[in-house]
């Protein structure tokens, strides 16, 4: 806390002034001011200060007094206005670097954002493949290297809190078919988790996880009533394995339709985003700069099969995933 300024507690004396004597012998005025010395006269009747001695006198006690005013300390100090506040406001922010609302959101959302790992038989698709691949070039191993032997990741996504007892949300595709389930919280906490329910026209899933941490935060649900597109948002996942990571972006447009790349299904009323989304990210919050979540990560679009994010990917708003886990509507 910054100390308050210190004054001395009090000015050091003023010399006295001297007096004036009242008894001074003054010269005779005929006196001549060369030749032989005046003779002494007898001493003449006291008389009264002249206006000249008068004047130094008055001089002398304004000039004190002026001193000490000057060094008596003030009662109240210096009373601060709005100008030296507006100063200090901007000497602030010129002297430090402030974090920018995407960073701030992220630093929100962050302990409510899980790693979903789903183990099982490894899937044979292109697609499964692809994701293989780059989790290992994430991990610094060759793309086509296999795993350790036992449980093999067959899929990984992320999840976010909804009910600090440990309930979360993520997309069906990533636990779908799973053996085991197993979600690593933020701080560093791993436990088994099983699905509790799903809503397969949106690609979601509800987890219950079965150890917590102590301190788990839930993460703010919030109405894409008022969405409009230009508005600021963040995805926060696991791409590749990766993370938590962080990428920013805007709202591109809402009410939008997508189609899987097998053509098995499509969803719609989805909000359309070009915050960079990559397989990993599948069930991660999308978010606004208050850190509340908007909706649910679920596909990016991309003509190739190279699954990688080419400026458009695609979110379930919160209002259609917060009911897949009973939650109330908005």
């Amino acid at each position: 806390m910054r100390r308050p300024a210190r004054y001395s507690r009090s000015p050091r004396s003023s010399p006295p002034t001297e007096e004036v004597a009242a008894d001074a012998i003054v010269p005779d005025a005929g006196a001549s001011l060369g030749g032989s010395p005046p003779t002494a006269t007898p001493a003449a009747p006291r008389r009264t200060p002249g206006r000249a001695a008068w004047v130094l006198v008055l001089a002398v006690a304004m000039g004190a007094a002026a001193g000490a005013g000057y060094l008596w300390p003030r009662a109240g100090g210096h009373t601060l206005t709005q100008k030296d506040i507006d100063a200090a406001v901007l000497r602030t922010l010129q002297t430090n670097t402030l974090p920018s609302p995407a960073a701030k959101a992220a630093d929100i959302i962050r302990p409510s954002v899980v790693r979903v790992v789903g183990y099982g038989e490894e899937k044979k698709t292109p697609e499964a493949k692809t994701e293989k691949r780059g989790r290992n070039m994430a991990k610094g191993k060759p793309p086509e290297a296999d795993g350790p032997p036992g449980e093999v990741e067959r899929g990984v996504g992320t999840g976010v809190v909804i009910v600090d007892k440990g309930v979360i949300l993520t997309n069906l595709h990533v636990v779908a078919g799973a053996d085991k389930i197993r979600v690593t919280f933020f701080d560093g906490l791993e436990s088994p988790a099983t699905i509790t329910g799903v809503q397969p026209e949106n690609d979601l899933a509800v987890l219950q996880a079965q150890k917590i941490p102590d301190d788990l935060v839930a993460a703010t649900m919030r109405s894409t009533a008022d969405l409009r597109p230009g508005d600021q948002v963040a995805a926060v996942g696991f791409p590749f394995g990766i993370g938590p990571s962080v990428s920013a972006g805007v709202v591109s447009g809402l009410k939008r339709s997508f189609r899987s790349p097998e053509g098995k299904q499509e969803l719609g009323n989805l909000i359309q985003f070009d915050a960079a989304a990559n397989p990993g990210n599948s069930g991660g919050p999308l978010i606004n700069m208050d850190g509340e979540v908007l909706g649910v990560v679920t596909a990016i679009l991309n003509p190739t099969q190279q699954r990688t994010f080419i400026g458009i990917g695609f979110a379930v708003p919160i209002e259609n995933a917060a009911s897949a886990a009973g939650s109330p509507p908005f």
